[in-house]
């Protein structure tokens, strides 16, 4: 008997253009196992209605067509319900899709779901909002809401924001609660993994699973303007549980307590919320089509994007901390090399 399949596609999200889709889900998803069907999304939260809807009618596969945002719509339907999320990723991050090693190119991607296989995965609720890759208060989310009003979107305008904005960012007092007890410390971030990365290949818990039953939960402490080019180094090699700066834990649940009410965020999406924030993981609730030719813990390949990095830290580590922290013409002449080898390589 056929499964129904149902492709969501989201037209305006993301960095990649979408209207080559409809025709290649058409022509390539295999009629001898499938029913297609195909819409497009019209405004936030669209996703989320239709794929509620698909559940209802008995759809078996929800493809999601586009970022981390429409990503994150569709599953929040799905979760605890016997239909599969699966993603044709064009987004800028990306970060589901890569923790997955499904594909970028919308033909393999369609391939992965020509083969069909579904595995029961976690997924985590931040104060009852559902994430699939990560959550997390401090830095991270102060960088998600400048990414989320930049008015473009993609790799270079991640990199200009946090360059931009790195440096005048302040640590913040959080209280931890979780199973094994209570701490307070200052942060400049805490991040809580489902999956192993941001996306973008910047690997926030390189060993976070999606099928443990837990949290990777990330204190990054505060670090001065001379540390930063290596802890950033670590976080897009794989690296980051190594640094003195880094404190990580696994835990089924953590509850975040802190001085004032402020941003969050959930798989880069920013949303305020109050002193406490709760998070939690949900065991093999949710399904969804999987790669079934690479493990989710094997090592994907540096992109040529990060490749660039080191050489731009290299140079920002040279130069005195007392001139960085005196004037940013400095670090604005490196952002325009950095933006420009980035560009000259795309």
């Amino acid at each position: 008997m056929k499964r129904k399949i149902l492709y969501l596609i989201n037209p305006i999200s993301g960095t990649q253009r979408k209207h080559g889709i409809a025709k290649l889900a058409t022509e390539l998803t295999d009629r001898n196992k499938y029913d297609v069907e195909i819409i497009n999304t019209e405004y936030a939260g669209h996703a989320t209605l239709l794929a509620q809807e698909a559940v209802k009618r008995g759809i078996d596969i929800v493809v999601a067509v586009g970022g981390d945002g429409t990503v994150n719509e569709v599953g929040r339907a799905l979760v605890h319900t016997p239909t599969a999320l699966a993603i044709i990723p064009c987004g800028s991050g990306n970060g589901l899709a890569r923790h997955l090693h499904i594909p970028l190119s919308p033909h393999k991607a369609i391939d992965i779901i020509n083969h069909g296989i579904v595995h029961s995965l976690d997924y985590g609720t931040i104060n009852d909002r559902p994430f699939f890759c990560t959550c997390g208060v401090g830095f991270d989310a102060f960088i998600s809401e400048k990414f989320a009003t930049a008015g473009k979107r993609g790799p270079l305008t991640y990199i200009e924001n946090t360059l931009k904005s790195g440096l005048k960012y302040k640590p913040q007092t959080y209280t931890l609660e979780n199973e094994n007890g209570t701490e307070s410390c200052q942060a400049f971030l805490i991040a809580c993994a489902n999956a192993s990365q941001y996306g973008n290949d910047a690997f926030i818990a390189p060993g976070a699973s999606m099928k443990d039953g837990l949290l990777d939960v990330v204190v990054m402490k505060p670090f001065n303007t001379i540390e930063a080019p290596q802890v950033a180094l670590q976080l897009f090699t794989r690296k980051l549980a190594g640094s003195n700066h880094v404190h990580t834990y696994k835990a089924q649940k953590l509850i975040i307590r802190r001085e004032s009410e402020g941003v969050a965020h959930y798989d880069g999406d920013p949303f305020w919320t109050g002193k406490t924030i709760e998070v939690s993981i949900q065991h093999q609730s949710f399904n969804v089509v999987v790669n079934p030719f690479q493990d989710e813990d094997t090592l994907p390949p540096t992109s040529n994007l990060l490749q660039l990095i080191p050489e731009f830290f290299k140079e920002w580590k040279a130069m005195p901390e007392d001139l960085i922290n005196r004037t940013g013409e400095d670090l604005r002449r490196l952002n325009r090399n950095l933006i420009e080898k980035i560009k000259r390589n795309k």
